[in-house]
């Protein structure tokens, strides 16, 4: 079985070196020939592309586009390029860390029927551990408000740690539309239409960064992105 593992970065050069060598050791250790990393440059004006490629590290490789179009377009193109039977993606700063994509094989294994498998931060107590009360505070509210605008019962939409059967991935993608962060959305309500099953998992974050999300900002544009993208895809053919 081929784990492909999908990171898509922005104007990264301070970590990705480090983020490429760590993940290229941990797949080495636990997955020997069996996999793929794939780095989605999101159209990085520090060099992060090159920088990876100068690496030349085993069964990594760089996919990308030159102008910038937002997290969803990075991560939809690495999973669309992606060759294995999982394919997972999770953040440039390693923030749920490298053990969590062992536990990732592991819950497929234990759930044969998902297609789906999303981390959560409210499966366990210490999810949040790190965070200031008042970062909690407004992550849970955050993802609260924009699961019931969009019909969900998740524990944790959008974690940045999410992986797929490959089949999930084919069926999913190619209908996707959005490329900011509405993406994991977008995703996730194309599963539900299409049937397929849905698995949450327990995380942890382990490397902590702040935030690219504008809380109010980002809030307000992903309820409109939430309600357009519910009356498209709920028109949708399967």
């Amino acid at each position: 079985m081929k784990i492909s593992l999908c990171i898509p970065m922005y104007n990264e050069t301070s970590i990705i070196a480090d983020s490429a060598k760590t993940l290229t050791e941990y797949m080495t250790a636990n997955f020997p020939g069996e996999y793929e990393i794939i780095f989605s440059d999101d159209g990085s004006t520090d060099g992060s592309a090159d920088l990876v490629r100068g690496l030349e590290l085993p069964g990594v490789r760089v996919v990308g586009y030159e102008k910038n179009r937002g997290k969803g377009c990075a991560v939809r193109t690495a999973l669309l390029a992606a060759e294995g039977d999982i394919v997972m993606f999770t953040d440039a700063d390693l923030a749920y860390g490298t053990d969590v994509i062992a536990r990732v094989v592991e819950t497929f294994d234990a759930n044969p029927e998902s297609g789906m498998v999303i981390g959560s931060r409210n499966l366990s107590a210490d999810g949040y551990e790190g965070y200031t009360p008042l970062r909690r505070l407004m992550s849970k509210v955050y993802i609260r408000v924009l699961c019931l605008v969009g019909g969900f019962k998740l524990s944790d939409s959008q974690c940045g740690c999410k992986a797929f059967r490959r089949a999930a991935v084919q069926a999913i993608f190619p209908r996707c539309q959005v490329d900011g962060f509405a993406f994991d959305f977008e995703a996730i309500l194309w599963a539900q239409k299409l049937g397929i099953k849905i698995t949450e998992m327990p995380v942890k974050i382990i490397n902590h960064r702040e935030s690219k999300v504008r809380v109010l900002r980002d809030t307000v544009k992903m309820l409109g992105d939430l309600r357009r993208m519910r009356k498209r895809i709920s028109a949708a053919e399967k």
